[in-house]
């Protein structure tokens, strides 16, 4: 029996993206297709935009000079799914073919993305799991994930996508208050520290 290509979407995958395409999100929220499903979150958390815009205005510094910048409430496709990360990275002037259906940029464009981990239980494992299992089936080359839920704050940063394993082959991961460098791609050298993450949670 022959394989099917899996850049050629089946009847379901059609259905599920044109259905998504469909949708009128209300103000305030946010649709993806995370993993073949259609998922509806609610966005700004004070906390989590804070440490996003944060990430996001360090790195453009970082990044000047170069033909990269970052982007925020960008969407990024990969053949029928379809996701809004906190912050991404890609080329300033972005050529038309890295741009599909008018929608948003190309994974194969994309050579950073970063989640800040929602304060429900749908955004811890939908950034911990589920879209980092996305982002190296897409071939993602690094993923950072600031996440606050994971005991008191911790940053790790994701290397070495396995498209084929739907995960990293490395990881690094440091307590909030730890530096931690982008060891690759244009981001590279780029520091993570407190004055982007906060400090650590006071659990009591």
């Amino acid at each position: 029996m022959a394989l099917r290509d899996p850049d050629v979407p089946s009847e379901l995958e059609e259905a599920r993206w044109q259905a998504w395409k469909a949708l009128e999100t209300p103000e305030g929220f946010r649709t993806e297709i995370v993993e073949g499903f259609i998922e509806v979150w609610r966005t700004g958390h004070l906390a989590q935009a804070g440490r996003a815009n944060r990430l996001r205005d360090a790195l453009s510094l970082h990044l000047t000079g170069t033909p990269y910048v970052p982007y925020q409430c960008m969407y990024v496709v990969h053949r029928r799914n379809v996701w809004m990360p906190d912050v991404l990275i890609a080329l300033r002037d972005t050529d038309e073919d890295d741009v599909q259906d008018d929608i948003g940029i190309r994974a194969s464009a994309v050579p950073v993305i970063a989640e800040v981990v929602a304060p429900d239980q749908d955004g811890i494992t939908r950034d911990r799991d589920r879209k980092r299992r996305a982002y190296a089936r897409a071939g993602i080359p690094v993923y950072v994930l600031l996440d606050t839920y994971d005991r008191r704050g911790t940053v790790t940063v994701f290397t070495t996508p396995c498209p084929g394993e739907a995960d990293y082959a490395a990881g690094h991961r440091v307590p909030y208050g730890t530096d931690i460098t982008i060891p690759e791609g244009p981001a590279k050298g780029f520091v993570i520290d407190a004055s982007i993450t906060g400090p650590q949670r006071n659990d009591t």
